[in-house]
């Protein structure tokens, strides 16, 4: 096995959310109100870059949120997660790193398979998504941790 250069490292920052994508927001939030007791859920918005319709559930003491997905047609890249997957599911990992351009690269030079260009996600923060199949068959979303965050 290769050892990895030391410009190519990327360390794991803190989880910040877990992606699930729904064929529905409002029965999903319904579903987390309801089943687990979640209070504190942000209103949905549409976030038209990314073709998806996003919420937040906070989790309690302020740790990982729940990342809420929607598509909002046909073209998002969720519509075709829940055409193979009806009910929704898991759809992704996302980790804060603290220099999103450094991270990419680290990546880049590790040979791991970035997906689209670097972009703002639904946190106002520039983020980019690995390929599964080079991060152990989990679709993985790199997010510049938010200025005061955490």
């Amino acid at each position: 096995m290769e050892e990895a250069r030391d410009d190519a490292v990327v360390s794991l920052g803190p989880l910040n959310h877990v992606g699930v994508a729904t064929p529905s927001i409002a029965a999903s939030i319904a579903f987390w109100r309801e089943a687990m007791g979640a209070s504190d859920i942000t209103e949905p918005f549409d976030l038209p870059e990314q073709g998806v319709k996003v919420c937040f559930v906070n989790t309690p003491n302020g740790g990982t949120q729940i990342e809420l997905l929607e598509p909002l047609d046909e073209a998002s890249p969720i519509a075709g997660f829940l055409a193979k997957n009806p009910m929704g599911g898991q759809h992704h990992l996302c980790f804060e790193v603290p220099d999103i351009a450094a991270a990419r690269a680290g990546f880049e030079t590790q040979g791991k398979r970035v997906l689209g260009p670097t972009r703002i996600g639904a946190h106002g923060t520039p983020v980019f998504f690995l390929h599964p199949k080079d991060m152990g068959g989990v679709l993985t979303e790199i997010m510049e941790a938010p200025r005061g965050h955490r």
